[in-house]
C-alpha cells in the first residue's frame, strides 16, 4: 500500500453502491479505515456529486488516497483528474490495479461497476492496495505530468 496508515475515501454512484459496500467490508477485514462520501442507496445519483466530495478530501490534505466507483469509471477518473494533486487510474482487472499503483502512484483507483464482477473489484482493490510504487523510470514520468 502506497500511503500506510491513512483513512481511504470511498465515492460511488447509485451503479457503484453494491460493490463499494462489498469493498467496505474487504477493507475492514484488512483492518483498514474508510470514510464513505456516498452513494448511499441505489436511488439514481450523479457521480460528479460524490467524486468532488472525494477529490475535495483528497485536494485538501485531509485524505490521500481513496477508491471510486461509477458505471464506467471513466466519469470518476475524468472528474477526480481534474483535481491537481490527484491522480485517479481505471482498472478492471488485477493486473491494470498493480500497474496503477507500480507505475502511476495512483492516489484513487476507480473501477468500472457495471463492468467488473465483485471477485474481480476485490481482487483489485487488494492488488491496489498491496503494491508498492515500483519509482524510477515512473517517477521521473510523474514528475512530467
Amino acid at each position: 500500500m502506497n500511503f500506510v496508515g491513512d483513512t481511504i475515501g470511498l465515492a460511488c454512484d447509485h451503479t457503484g453502491f453494491e460493490l463499494k459496500e462489498r469493498i467496505k467490508t474487504l477493507l475492514t477485514e484488512r483492518g483498514l479505515k474508510y470514510e464513505d462520501f456516498g452513494a448511499y442507496n441505489t436511488e439514481r445519483s450523479d457521480y460528479p456529486d460524490f467524486a468532488h466530495k472525494l477529490g475535495d478530501a483528497i485536494e485538501s490534505g485531509r485524505l490521500s488516497m481513496g477508491i471510486a466507483l461509477c458505471g464506467t469509471g471513466n466519469g470518476m477518473a475524468v472528474t477526480l483528474n481534474k483535481y491537481p494533486h490527484i491522480r485517479a487510474g481505471l482498472a478492471w482487472n488485477e493486473e491494470i490495479a498493480r500497474l496503477v499503483s507500480a507505475h502511476n502512484l495512483s492516489n484513487v483507483l476507480v473501477l468500472p461497476a457495471r463492468f467488473i464482477t465483485a471477485d474481480e473489484a476485490l481482487k483489485c482493490v487488494s492488488k491496489y492496495l498491496d503494491t508498492p510504487f515500483e519509482a524510477g523510470r515512473h517517477l521521473e514520468r510523474i514528475r512530467a505530468i
